[in-house]
């Protein structure tokens, strides 16, 4: 079981998944079997998902971007319908990020629905002090879901992408939809390029390859591990600290072998009280 690693062997499995490693290459590197790094990965998780929680509260967030990317747990949506199998097939990584300060507030594993929007966005809501601008793409969900989470109490504007009939996009269109949003601020390129970032840290979303979560329950604790890790542990150049230290939600730096400590005691008292 994870538990009976060494400290230091848990850290580096941990260290190796949040670059981008998968969980067989991991198992070569490190000579840990690919069913306990599979196991320690989830219960990391887990804790991580625990902490976020806790620590995203109170946020002084003002310019939020907020996207959702693909990726499938199992097998493909067509198959997944085809086996009756409503458990797999296509899922949604939906993510809210600060354009100033680079913090992922939340985020939610799901589908692409209308109530997976209404809950991220009354998440949202619940961790942030102030009044926030909110920029999304065209996608219909978003518009009724933020106005249900934050009343008049936010302002919110949409990109729109112009396509010509070859579906290629031709240029963008800022468009205000509620309260007074400053244009200059309407824009998704940094959520874009946080999809970005995630793929290429999470293996398991790496595009034409043969690497996908097999469980719900995996793919939602890689994702908590990966924005745990993105918040509080990794150094960004032009911020010259990681997210919650420029959020001021940590004071300092935190290592892998911090998040890992933590997120193992937090995931030790979910299952106590669950217990």
């Amino acid at each position: 079981m994870p538990r009976h690693l060494p400290f230091e062997k848990k850290t580096t499995v941990i260290q190796l998944l949040c670059e981008g490693s998968g969980i067989r290459s991991v198992e070569r590197v490190t000579g840990v079997h690919r069913d306990t790094v599979m196991r320690l990965g989830a219960r990391v998780g887990g804790g991580c998902r625990q902490l976020l929680d806790d620590l995203m509260r109170d946020l002084p967030c003002r310019a939020l971007q907020i996207d959702e990317q693909w990726t499938y747990v199992g097998m493909k949506e067509r198959k997944a319908q085809e086996r009756g199998r409503p458990d797999l097939g296509d899922t949604w990584i939906w993510v809210a990020l600060d354009s100033e300060n680079k913090l992922v507030p939340c985020f939610a594993v799901g589908d692409r629905s209308q109530a997976m929007a209404d809950s991220l966005m009354y998440d949202l809501a619940s961790r942030l002090r102030g009044r926030p601008q909110i920029s999304t793409d065209a996608f219909p969900a978003y518009p009724g879901a933020i106005e249900k989470a934050f009343g008049s109490e936010v302002d919110y504007g949409v990109v729109v992408k112009e396509m010509d009939t070859a579906r290629v996009v031709t240029g963008t269109k800022k468009c205000p939809v509620q309260g007074n949003p400053d244009r200059r601020l309407i824009s998704t390129s940094h959520i874009e390029s946080q999809n970005r970032t995630t793929r290429i840290h999470m293996a398991r979303l790496g595009r034409m390859t043969s690497k996908f979560s097999k469980k719900r329950e995996n793919l939602e604790a890689a994702v908590a591990l990966h924005f745990a890790y993105y918040n509080l542990c990794k150094y960004h150049s032009s911020l010259e600290c990681t997210p919650a230290m420029e959020a001021g939600v940590t004071p300092s730096c935190w290592g892998v072998a911090d998040l890992v400590a933590v997120a193992e005691e937090r995931a030790v008292e979910t299952r106590t009280m669950a217990g």
